[in-house]
């Protein structure tokens, strides 16, 4: 993984009749090594324009610490609409070595959730995907807990593409010579019959976690992030 600092553009990609006719906006992602553990930080600043003419301004703050050993995860979530708070999610999670464990939330609210056996903590999952397509592995199926929900783990299945060789001229100098593959995933929740997905990405991923040329699906819309500028984050430890 290399530790990177990467920006992106928003825009509308697609939405049903009626809804969202606008969306623009910029995404800012940073991975830091800190030697014994992965630090992201993730920033979504969006304007939604609905089909009535009103705009919502979504602002989300996204920070994680995650041990390399996968045995334990901090993480925040804020965010606003409209300088209104709608979501404020923090605590600890650890997990043993099947997957299991405990959050530790402390807000919304003061609570324990039990992880179902198999969890993988958000850096564990991009990993175990990224190098199960490097081996021609196509799909990869497994409760994740990232933080994000108050509720404890979700169902995620993965598609893989396959990865091919590198770009002969990639835009961005830190990903020469890098192998690069489709992904697309999808999000559900534990415990229901729904086979409609909560969320869904799909994305470009590089071997070495890059992402580009990304399209985050939210139900009743779509938003494309393009990736207008990426630098190497510090060293690996």
């Amino acid at each position: 993984m290399m530790p990177h600092h990467a920006i992106y553009s928003l825009a509308l990609a697609s939405s049903p009749p009626g809804t969202v006719i606008a969306a623009d906006g910029r995404m800012d992602y940073q991975l830091s090594d800190a030697c014994e553990a992965w630090a992201t930080a993730q920033r979504l600043d969006m304007n939604i324009t609905n089909s009535d003419g009103s705009v919502s301004h979504m602002i989300s703050d996204y920070v994680t610490w995650e041990q390399k050993d996968g045995k334990l995860l901090q993480f925040s979530l804020h965010q606003t609409s409209n300088q209104k708070v709608v979501a404020n999610i923090e605590g600890v999670a650890t997990r043993q070595s099947d997957g299991t464990g405990k959050i530790h939330y402390t807000a919304p609210a003061d609570k324990v959730v039990a992880l179902p056996p198999g969890t993988l903590f958000p850096m564990a999952q991009t990993i175990a995907l990224l190098n199960g397509a490097a081996k021609g592995r196509k799909f990869l199926a497994a409760p994740l807990f990232d933080g994000t929900d108050e509720d404890g783990a979700e169902d995620s299945f993965t598609v893989m593409g396959g990865f091919s060789g590198a770009l002969a001229t990639p835009r961005w100098p830190v990903l020469e010579r890098v192998a690069n593959g489709r992904v697309a995933i999808s999000f559900f929740e534990r415990g229901t019959n729904d086979d409609t997905p909560s969320y869904e990405v799909a994305m470009r991923y590089w071997q070495n976690g890059v992402s580009d040329d990304v399209a985050m699906d939210f139900g009743d819309f779509v938003v494309r992030a393009t990736l207008i500028n990426l630098t190497s984050n510090g060293k690996r430890c």
